[in-house]
């Protein structure tokens, strides 16, 4: 994660984040400065997307063709309707959990029983069909 400076005083690297509204500041004496005017909280629309880094595993496919090529994964990133859908935290448990599961396979098939991640993946399937 990049350094990250000050955005009250502007003069020094950022050591903390209003709970409030995440602006980086540097010190107690900036976050009062800050609290003078009060925050809130960002809506999604105004909050930055914060690259997240997946640590590199060796992918485990049973054919190459199954493989996203990077006008997939960008068309994906680009849709409305599959960012929306990611909003929900429910949806992001599930995928999660199928990731970080010992048995992803096995995770699929109870995830595709149920409602939500079946509309997903199939929402997925009919922009990159």
């Amino acid at each position: 994660m990049g350094v990250r400076q000050c955005q009250v005083c502007e003069e020094v690297q950022s050591k903390y984040k209003c709970p409030i509204c995440l602006i980086p500041y540097c010190s107690l004496a900036c976050f009062k400065k800050h609290k003078e005017v009060p925050c809130s909280k960002p809506s999604i629309s105004e909050a930055k997307l914060v690259p997240v880094v997946i640590p590199e595993r060796p992918l485990q496919v049973d054919k190459q063709d199954w493989l996203l090529q990077k006008k997939q994964y960008e068309l994906l990133a680009s849709s409305d309707q599959i960012r929306d859908a990611l909003r929900d935290e429910k949806l992001r448990e599930i995928i999660c959990k199928i990731d970080c599961s010992t048995n992803g396979y096995d995770e699929l098939e109870k995830a595709m029983e149920g409602g939500s991640f079946r509309e997903f993946a199939d929402k997925i399937l009919s922009f990159l069909g």
